[in-house]
């Protein structure tokens, strides 16, 4: 309230209010021990705003008195000038819709912002200006790049949507785009299984839950110490404990075993993961000796021997006797083939009987030879690391159907690749002084791995009697 408004007295009523309509009445507080004469000052208010002969006076209030501070106050309230208001501020023009493109095959930026709506000269300005510009050439398929212009058409943001984690948001901010990569962390949850053999690892992974990635992320945890083409028995137990991965309560991908035991025929191979007082990851027995042997024992994966390392075998094709120098496995077209241990390729190429080919060179004195692939995917001179992908099972060269021909070389000396790993250099083992920290680690995963054994154990055993009784 400004000064200059404020009444005189604090009794004081303006005369220019003209109805007994608009006048408002200080609130009144009743003071037991003080009689007033409070009608007639109702009266003398009624009298003074022109009440007419014909009009019945309202009753005239129990004995009561202003209190002097209120009716101040609400003198005042009630005939404040109005403070100055200020103008309403324009509203900012209304955000246009993204207008979002998919990434096809065989696109590139231009044909993406022409399709927009946006000539060439947006693409180079979002390209240089930005600092995450030059990823916008390196798009793929599926991939969107969102755009949104003014109302006069003029691109003012572009959001490029990477994946489910990664997308870079590009804004023109005083005449030039810059840009900010936005970045999701997923959830990460804990989670176990457990299958039972009863036609093929795969068969069993699918039918407790897993999916694909898992079961072949345990295949090669064990590919060391466990044969999975010719080793697992119906009746074998898997137990596995690993992370998922969780956007907006959805499942996003798979994340990393945990722990892992593997029964078979009565022999169980238990593994757990553990990263050491160096930083460096890796798959550990229950002693901490390394589960990654120098070599896997096999280079597929759920495959079948269609032919065994034979000095003496009858060629099938050729129908003379010639030396079957490593092992046959038939698999559909198609199916990854891995390295078998770390190296490099010292040959990648096709010939008249070894159709596609890949040979690797594993230190000085081993050497493994792919034969017969479908597609070769490494190329000479390259460097490999065991269980990558180095080609596909086909049937290409001197093949009578879908199958790798793997062979096993030390020193020189064709070797049989199934009993090899038995002279084969021992696995690293921790440090005695890493070994109480690993046990320490690892104590409550190896506490819920055995009671996951132990009630799959107990459920079979149970089935088995009812089965008996039957």
């Amino acid at each position: 309230m400004r000064a200059g408004n404020r009444p005189r007295g604090a009794t004081a009523i303006r005369a220019e209010q003209s109805s007994l309509a608009t006048l408002r009445l200080p609130q009144l507080k009743l003071r037991g021990g003080h009689v007033m004469a409070a009608a007639a000052v109702v009266g003398c208010l009624a009298i003074g705003f022109g009440l007419s002969s014909g009009e019945k006076p309202e009753p005239a209030a129990p004995e009561a008195v202003f209190e002097e501070d209120n009716f101040a106050a609400s003198t005042e309230a009630e005939t404040e000038t109005p403070v100055d208001t200020f103008a309403p501020e324009p509203s900012a023009p209304p955000e246009q819709p993204w207008n979002e493109q998919v990434v096809r095959s065989g696109d590139n930026l231009s044909l993406i912002f022409k399709r927009a709506g946006y000539n060439d000269r947006y693409v180079h300005q979002v390209v240089t200006e930005s600092e995450h510009g030059k990823g916008l050439a390196r798009i793929y398929p599926g991939q969107t790049i969102a755009f949104r212009g003014d109302e006069s058409g003029q691109l003012v943001a572009v959001r490029h949507v990477k994946n489910e984690l990664e997308t870079v948001s590009y804004q023109l901010e005083d005449g030039h785009f810059s840009s900010e990569l936005l970045t999701r962390e997923p959830e990460l949850r804990e989670s176990s299984a457990t299958g039972v053999i009863t036609s093929s690892l795969f068969m069993a992974g699918q039918e407790a839950g897993l999916s694909h990635t898992t079961i072949m992320d345990m295949a090669n945890i064990f590919g060391g110490v466990i044969d999975f083409v010719g080793d697992p028995r119906k009746g074998d137990t898997m137990h596995l404990m690993f992370e998922e991965l969780y956007l907006d309560g959805k499942k996003f991908d798979d994340g990393e075993i945990i722990a892992a035991s593997y029964n078979n025929q009565g022999r169980t191979f238990t593994a757990y993961r553990y990263t050491d007082s160096k930083g460096e990851t890796g798959y550990y027995n229950e002693d901490g000796v390394s589960m990654r042997k120098a070599f896997l024992l096999a280079p597929v994966d759920f495959t079948r021997i269609s032919s065994n390392f034979n000095p003496r075998r009858i060629h099938p094709i050729y129908k003379t006797a010639r030396p079957h120098r490593g092992t046959d496995y038939a698999a559909p077209t198609g199916t990854p083939v891995y390295a078998a241990g770390d190296g490099r390729v010292v040959k990648a190429g096709y010939s008249r009987a070894n159709g596609n080919y890949v040979f690797l060179q594993h230190g000085e004195q081993f050497v493994t030879k792919y034969l017969h692939l479908h597609k070769r995917k490494v190329k000479q001179g390259q460097r490999v690391s065991q269980s990558q992908v180095i080609g596909t099972v086909g049937s290409t060269g001197a093949a009578t159907g879908p199958h790798l021909h793997y062979e096993f070389l030390m020193n020189g000396v064709h070797r049989n690749p199934r009993t090899i790993h038995k002279k084969l250099p021992k696995a690293k083992s921790l440090a005695a002084s890493e070994l109480p920290r690993f046990r320490q680690a690892i104590a409550e995963t190896s506490a819920q791995l055995a009671a996951l054994q132990q009630e799959t154990d107990t459920r079979l055993a149970m089935a088995k009697t009812a089965e008996d009784r039957g």
